[in-house]
């Protein structure tokens, strides 16, 4: 564990920074100052359901501020909901959530582990699973942690509140998850509770057990929800506005290069290691013109890929963007796809099924879009017309925006 910073304006300083809301302010500020009188670290607490084997940079907003916390000092605990996992967080959902199987949720946490690890020290963090402790209780147990909650509290939830208005159902299950996820906060009586401002109820839900248990309440400290790529709506894979951080180099520089220049600033503060004052001269740069949002967007790219990558990797994606995208070069590798003479109609495609193909467009629909857009070069040249038909040649290149890129490689038979 990193020596605790005894400096109280330090701290407050890399505590705050990104945050939206600190529930109660005066009592973090009590808490810390007590800390660094006493020479004792917080306990500081961040729980994550592996409900899916991947993160995106939106998931690790909250990871960054626990490697702050972890940099200043203080005791980290990082819980892997593989319990909680197999319920599902009912946060801002209309509809209650498929449960996973618990082979599911292990085999995402194997992915969790080696991809948290690339934002805070797992050697020098406290990482633990909430079934050691919520799967041993009894049924007697679980009615005595329901007694100390009311239903009444629980409809004060938004999501459950409108679901009970509209009449759509709520599974008993989901009243439990709150209150069980609160539980891990009594079970490590922990003092600082991080999470998205849509976690807000579950972390509250965690001061009030406390109580219920003898113990001082947590400080909840809520996180911003990172917007996607496209400036304005959540990042989420479902919509396709997301950086994956264990998407290729290449993958994650030209993403980042895409981001809408007024949440550069954001992104520094929130997804990267850069320190307080480096931010700010980037912002001061940009707002006085004297820094190119072009260039504050290479150097996040950079950051983003040396993170998760490597310094190397991140130099080697970015001399292939400005070869690519300045320079208007090839990129050295380029996915090849097979065409066997059975898709070739005398020797052409229809020019959708070839991107579908291709994996340059989920459906022909997207295909069709991102032709009418302008968006697609055969050999170099821009085709338009969605109905086009395209004499394939074995070796031709497609190229789908500005990042995607594919090479037809034709079967033997094609080639006779």
């Amino acid at each position: 564990m990193s020596k605790l910073v005894k400096d109280f304006q330090e701290q407050w300083r890399a505590i705050t920074r990104g945050v939206v809301e600190i529930v109660p302010e005066e009592e973090l500020a009590q808490k810390l100052r007590r800390s660094l009188a006493q020479d004792k670290p917080l306990k500081i607490k961040l729980g994550l359901d592996p409900t899916a084997p991947d993160i995106h940079l939106g998931h690790t907003v909250v990871l960054h501020k626990l490697r702050q916390f972890q940099e200043l000092g203080h005791e980290i605990v990082l819980i892997l909901g593989d319990f909680t996992g197999r319920i599902g967080d009912p946060s801002g959902r209309t509809e209650t959530r498929k449960q996973l199987t618990e082979a599911e949720v292990m085999a995402n946490v194997a992915t969790y582990k080696t991809q948290i690890g690339k934002i805070i020290d797992l050697d020098q963090a406290k990482v633990v699973f909430n079934s050691s402790w919520l799967a041993p209780l009894s049924f007697a147990d679980v009615i005595e942690l329901t007694a100390k909650y009311t239903v009444a509290r629980m409809l004060e939830r938004d999501d459950f509140a409108r679901r009970y208005r509209e009449g759509l159902p709520i599974g008993v299950h989901e009243f439990l998850y709150p209150l069980i996820q609160a539980y891990d906060s009594v079970v490590l009586n922990a003092d600082v509770e991080i999470g998205g401002t849509d976690q807000k109820f579950n972390l509250m839900v965690g001061r009030d057990l406390q109580r219920e248990y003898g113990q001082e309440p947590q400080v909840a400290i809520m996180m911003p929800i990172l917007e996607g790529l496209d400036g304005f709506q959540k990042m989420s894979k479902t919509l396709g506005n997301y950086i994956g951080i264990t998407e290729p180099p290449r993958e994650i520089y030209g993403k980042a290069m895409s981001l809408p220049d007024e949440l550069i600033v954001r992104y520094f503060e929130l997804v990267t290691p850069v320190d307080l004052d480096g931010i700010q001269r980037i912002k001061n740069g940009l707002d006085k013109g004297l820094l190119h949002p072009r260039d504050a967007k290479m150097r996040l790219a950079r950051e983003l890929v040396s993170l998760y990558w490597g310094p190397e990797a991140a130099a080697a994606a970015e001399a292939e963007f400005v070869a690519v995208f300045q320079k208007g070069e090839m990129p050295e590798e380029i996915p090849e796809v097979l065409l066997d003479a059975p898709e070739l109609e005398g020797g052409k495609i229809w020019l959708p099924k070839l991107l579908v193909k291709a994996r340059l467009a989920n459906s022909t629909s997207a295909a069709k879009r991102l032709i009418t857009q302008g968006a697609v070069k055969v050999e170099g040249e821009k085709i338009q017309d969605f109905d086009a038909l395209v004499p394939v040649t074995d070796g031709m290149v497609i190229r789908a925006g500005k990042r995607k890129f594919a090479r037809v490689s034709l079967g033997a038979q094609s080639k006779r």
